[in-house]
């Protein structure tokens, strides 16, 4: 890949169901040199996207464009022309377009589909695609066209496909549910632990995953709950782990470093509680990873998990912008941890997590593949 820091998320979902079909991915990358686009904007034409294949069935693409969504439609129309120009060389012919992010990938998807007469399928993945809609108000019956156009939509998490449907209309075709799928899904059962919560991130995502506000939402709990303690487990580079520790002075918080992945589960399983205030998320592994593993979570309302857990009393939404409502959900962590656990107890012993585990995920992907695939051609010409 051109971007290696890139989520796995859509890796995984294509080895969950490679059993079921033969992938053939373009991963996208944009990249910014301006006096490359320049130079090729005046001379009246725009420059060219770099393939790379990577390996069979995978090729890494990238397309320059300059920030803030500029060029954004173009750069896009140009990339759907060199991805079209490769797999006129191909010797099969693909059965299904998707494209990943509605507001990205799903405009090379429908356009690429609608040259090859086939049918195109979406995820929605809440952060990017929000942001977008919200930016560029002028691209909005566009990605209209392109949302309701989609033989199946696959939002990652049910705020999604409400902040979408806010922005284009209520969808009537089919739509299925795909949460993340995470190799950490053992079910731990919940045990009462000592009133400490864990948060868990890498460091130099501190501002994005507003270590500001959860640190001084801490430093409230810790001075009405006697014994209460912050955990916030990941690596960083040097000056991120200064810039925490900062913030944490005088407050009752630690970093604990980096924990492996297929240790943190036990980890979390340990703790009162997790929570994890984002400011944007479009799904957030992690809760789910911790509440399999037996940990009731704090988490950002209108965000990640948000619509999965709705009157469940171990999943506690807050605003993520507001230290009071993130110390209130954190001292329910610590305050009310035996009845927050026994009801994450009931939930999974009823099945609750099987949704969020690989091979439901891999089952509930490869059916809406099937079913796109199989469904009739929208005739709309996308442009």
């Amino acid at each position: 890949m051109f971007n290696p820091a890139k989520t796995r998320v859509i890796e995984t979902l294509l080895a969950l169901t490679a059993d079921r079909f033969e992938h053939q991915v373009y991963s996208i990358n944009r990249h910014f040199h301006l006096r490359e686009i320049s130079r090729e904007v005046s001379r009246g034409h725009l420059p060219k996207p770099e393939l790379r294949r990577e390996r069979d069935g995978f090729t890494a693409v990238a397309y320059p464009a300059p920030p803030a969504g500029v060029m954004h439609r173009a750069m896009l129309k140009r990339l759907t022309d060199t991805i079209s120009d490769d797999l006129s060389r191909s010797a099969s012919r693909p059965a299904l377009v998707v494209g990943h992010k509605l507001t990205i990938e799903g405009i090379v998807a429908a356009r690429l589909a609608s040259r090859l007469g086939l049918p195109y399928a979406l995820s929605i993945q809440g952060n990017t695609d929000a942001k977008i809609l919200a930016a560029r108000p002028d691209l909005r019956p566009l990605f209209a066209r392109i949302f309701h156009g989609a033989t199946m939509v696959f939002p990652f998490a049910p705020w999604a496909l409400r902040a979408v449907e806010a922005r284009l209309g209520a969808r009537t075709g089919p739509t299925r549910l795909l949460p993340c799928p995470t190799d950490a899904d053992s079910i731990l059962p919940p045990q009462i632990s000592a009133p400490t919560v864990v948060s868990a991130f890498h460091l130099r995502n501190y501002r994005l995953k507003n270590a500001s506000r959860l640190i001084a939402a801490a430093k409230t709990v810790g001075a009405e709950f006697p014994g209460f303690a912050l955990e916030i487990i990941g690596d960083g580079a040097p000056k991120d782990v200064a810039a925490i520790q900062g913030l944490a002075q005088g407050t009752p918080v630690t970093l604990a470093g980096g924990v492996g992945h297929a240790a943190i589960q036990v980890r979390y399983n340990r703790a009162a509680g997790f929570a994890l205030p984002s400011l944007r998320e479009s799904f957030g592994l992690v809760f789910v990873e911790a509440l399999l593993a037996g940990c009731p979570i704090v988490y950002p309302r209108g965000a990640a998990i948000d619509g999965y857990f709705d009157d469940q009393p171990f999943a506690i939404p807050v605003d993520a912008r507001d230290v009071g409502a993130i110390g209130d959900g954190m001292l329910r962590l610590v305050r009310d941890q035996a009845a927050l656990k026994a009801s994450l107890a009931q939930w999974q012993a009823s099945g609750g997590p099987a949704r969020f585990r690989r091979e439901a995920i891999a089952r509930q992907f490869g059916d809406g593949l099937a079913a796109a695939a199989a469904a009739d051609v929208n005739a709309s010409t996308i442009r």
